[in-house]
């Protein structure tokens, strides 16, 4: 969730550290601020609410001179979104400033143990006892006490660190949260995410748990957590820098929903070769995937939704049971799981720290594990046991749209797979590439087919709530068609079953309440229709997702978005389009800051 960035060179590092921060916002934050060091002092400047504030406060940077900073921004966790709370924190002598990503959970022990000893704290935060710490420790050598700090703190934490005895170093620390060294010339950089950093260099090293990093202007030194120095491989970052920026869009998202063509189709064509759908980098053998007696798809909010919907192929075509389980629930469930099962761990960033315990949880009972993630060189991609990458590239709006369209589209293609190697699809492999080769095509025809969606979106942006209802795989579809109405428009939003609403939720339909009605799959589209009466009968408006020649539907629904025909076993990343399409348009009549929702971030480093 919080974003830092730390620079050292021989430019200006306010306007360099404020640049950074910006490109971080899309994680979610309410407040933000920068430590620069001029060679003698250290300046901490902080404001609560948008990176434009900080801007503002110092003309762009340009009242906070030094080439040596920090910056941070702040979602909050301990305490109120205040100044006070904001990072950077400073130490009490003046010389040490610190930010800080993750939590520290023994951090009122050392709080209370810190005061005894004299020290003042100035926020409520966790992250105030790590500066003290650093402070109490220092004996003129920075590791040294960076060594003894951590060696006290329990929990998780990204540090960027400086001292204002030691000019021109910034520090870096890593333990199970994220964060990268960006290689320059003549400067060097670390953020929390690579989009800080692609702006200035493309040169990047991943700090592995329990490693730091001490940067000067011409030189970067890695250390294990013995304090032994180690070399580190220098990555390439390959994706194209305008990939991060909006594109002529009005918004992220918007942009983002209109990549989806190619985003999925990204994700396919490097997997289907000569007729068969492969994967190379997964390292599963037949005989392997055969001992397989039980898969759990585990992850967190839209990942969570794309394993619901992938559960339907897969057990479809592999013929085996298929458990999705919300990843902080299953951390704590004692999962009858054992070396036959297979976890499959979802996760965009694969950062979520819901996910990671889970996965952990799932390692220790021996089952295989594989990840599903979008980001090289993530905690999730490194702990499982294969990575399957999605190929999603960056995406910056908070509520994903390509992320979990790309997320459901490697399910499929692990269905085929599996499938494939288990000897279950003879006779159906062309029929089944066909259908998935056909999905960025059909995205693009969705878009095509809704050019009313901004008009639907006036009719119902004044909604108190609407309800999603489905079966099957629409119910699938519906459950994260809901989030994304919730997400961005903050209108009250559910999924329901649509079998279920006789059995209490029909008591919630009323006058003009509004149904959106998924009805694209054909094998259950006649009791789809008999439910679609039933909201009708007591008043609802119907607004139904079908195909464009369905008379059934379209005879009885007061408003439509369609979608062309599909296969519906793989309809998921094709019926969401126009849901993802009227949640933006109906956030947009509302006024909502669509990018960047208020108190939800991208990506969810905490409990």
């Amino acid at each position: 969730m919080c974003g830092i960035v730390g620079f050292t060179g021989v430019q200006s590092a306010a306007p360099l550290l404020l640049d950074g921060l910006k490109k971080l916002e899309y994680r979610g934050y309410d407040s933000a601020g920068i430590a620069v060091m001029d060679g003698q002092k250290i300046t901490v400047s902080k404001v609560t609410g948008r990176i434009a504030n900080l801007c503002e406060k110092t003309r762009d940077g340009a009242d906070v001179p030094g080439s040596t900073g920090i910056g941070h921004t702040r979602w909050a966790t301990h305490g109120a979104p205040t100044e006070e709370n904001a990072h950077p924190h400073l130490s009490n002598d003046g010389r040490f400033a610190v930010v800080h990503n993750g939590i520290i959970e023994n951090y009122m022990q050392l709080r209370d143990e810190l005061i005894r000893d004299g020290y003042h704290f100035e926020s409520e935060t966790d992250t105030e006892v790590i500066v003290h710490l650093i402070e109490m420790y220092y004996r003129g050598n920075m590791r040294k006490a960076l060594l003894k700090t951590t060696n006290r703190l329990q929990g998780s934490y990204a540090l960027g660190v400086i001292c204002s005895e030691e000019p021109g170093k910034i520090y870096a620390v890593r333990e199970a949260s994220p964060l990268i060294l960006g290689v320059g010339i003549g400067e060097n950089y670390f953020a929390s995410d690579v989009t800080a950093l692609v702006n200035h260099t493309r040169n990047v090293i991943y700090l592995e748990d329990g490693e730091f990093a001490e940067l000067s202007c011409e030189t970067i030194k890695i250390f294990d957590c013995t304090g032994q120095e180690i070399r580190k491989k220098v990555t390439r970052i390959l994706w194209d820098v305008q990939a991060a920026e909006k594109g002529g869009y009005e918004h992220f998202m918007l942009k983002e929903i209109m990549e989806q063509p190619g985003a999925v189709k990204a994700t396919i064509a490097p997997r289907i070769k000569e007729g068969k759908v492969v994967f190379e980098e997964l390292g599963l053998t037949a005989s392997e995937i055969g001992e397989i007696r039980k898969i759990i798809i585990t992850a967190c909010g839209s990942a969570y939704y794309a394993g619901c919907a992938g559960k339907y192929a897969i057990e479809k075509l592999c013929r085996i049971p298929v458990e999705v389980v919300l990843a902080s629930e299953l951390r704590y469930s004692d999962p009858l799981i054992d070396n036959r099962t297979l976890v499959i761990v979802i996760s965009q960033s694969g950062e979520t720290a819901d996910t990671i315990a889970a996965l952990k949880e799932c390692k220790a009972k021996g089952a295989r594990t594989l990840a599903v993630v979008n980001v090289v060189g993530s905690t999730v991609a490194k702990l499982a046991d294969y990575t399957v990458y999605t190929w999603a590239g960056p995406e910056i709006a908070v509520a994903t749209t390509k992320g979990y369209t790309t997320q459901v589209t490697v399910l499929y293609l692990l269905a085929v797979y599996f499938a494939g190697q288990l000897g279950r699809t003879e006779g159906e492999d062309r029929k089944l590439l066909t259908a998935l080769q056909a999905l960025p095509r059909q995205i693009q025809q969705a878009f095509d087919l809704n050019a009313s969606i901004p008009a639907l979106a006036k009719k119902y942006h004044a909604s108190k709530s609407l309800f999603f209802i489905g079966r099957n795989t629409d119910y699938a579809i519906a459950l994260e068609g809901a989030l994304k109405m919730k997400e961005i428009s903050y209108l009250h939003a559910e999924a329901y079953a649509a079998g279920e609403l006789k059995h209490g939720t029909i008591a919630l339909i009323e006058e003009h309440q509004p149904v959106i009605a998924l009805c694209g799959n054909p094998a259950i589209m006649e009791k789809t229709l008999s439910n679609i009466v039933e909201v009708k009968s007591r008043g609802a408006e119907v607004l139904a997702l079908t195909f464009r020649n369905n008379q059934k539907i379209v005879s009885v629904a007061d408003d439509l978005l369609f979608i062309p025909k599909i296969d519906a076993l793989f309809s998921a990343v094709v019926e969401i389009v126009p849901l993802q399409l009227l949640a933006y348009y109906v956030a947009r009549e509302n006024g909502c800051d669509i990018d960047k929702p208020k108190n939800l971030a991208k990506s969810v480093t905490v409990e």
